[in-house]
């Protein structure tokens, strides 16, 4: 059932999300929320991303600049963006208010690749916890989502997180290693992560983490 939108504060959102729901819109121009809770869930282990050699090699390579929470507008307005095999977004102006307070707030954070100055990559998610929510992720250039994510998962391994929520998966999430669970197991998962103070700034924003300290924080043991 669709919510209006006015309805939803970013408290109530983060209420939600500990609750295993989270907000959708039919489409760019829907003026209203609808809330999902899906039977199948997708989460990315944080032990099982699955990273090719050649992959490692251009994080290795640190082709591309990575930055955390420079600029949130710029990357939910890519992920809004059409793209190949996605015509139309979910990403309304409901989306975009709510998301751009839980970012003030310091609950919404995101990974941005750059190449030369330009944004070519990046995703957006909501940090609860030792939780994180996954929203939407885009890129411009070959393995520039692919290197966010992986700078992603070691910084939630880095920061002592426990879950890494997809919503759902897609063959290019499986090929890095997301995988599906019955709600039931979800909720196991996310309360024990709800349980848990992660640190998504463990890494200062400031500062910048090579690639070598990526995979090396990816092949490291889990406590």
């Amino acid at each position: 059932m669709a919510v209006p939108p006015l309805e939803i504060t970013p408290q109530i959102l983060l209420r939600a999300y500990a609750c295993g729901l989270f907000p959708m819109a039919e489409s760019a121009d829907d003026p209203g929320l609808y809330w999902i809770e899906p039977e199948v869930r997708g989460i990315v282990p944080l032990d099982g991303l699955i990273v090719s050699h050649r992959l490692a090699r251009t994080i290795r390579s640190d082709r591309f600049e990575i930055a955390v929470d420079r600029n949130f507008e710029a990357v939910i307005d890519a992920c809004a963006a059409p793209a190949p095999g996605r015509r139309r977004t979910w990403i309304n102006r409901p989306i975009r208010r709510l998301y751009g307070e839980l970012f003030a707030l310091g609950h919404c954070h995101t990974v941005e690749a750059y190449r030369e100055g330009r944004l070519v990559g990046g995703l957006y998610g909501v940090d609860l916890g030792g939780a994180f929510f996954g929203e939407s992720m885009f890129h411009r250039e070959r393995d520039a989502s692919k290197v966010a994510l992986a700078h992603l998962v070691a910084r939630l391994r880095h920061g002592g997180y426990r879950l890494l929520d997809t919503q759902f998966v897609t063959d290019h999430l499986i090929s890095l290693g997301a995988v599906e669970m019955p709600r039931a197991r979800y909720h196991g998962l996310l309360d024990k992560a709800l349980a848990i103070d992660g640190n998504y700034l463990a890494w200062p924003k400031e500062r910048v983490v090579s690639g070598a300290e990526v995979l090396a924080e990816l092949a490291s043991v889990t406590p």
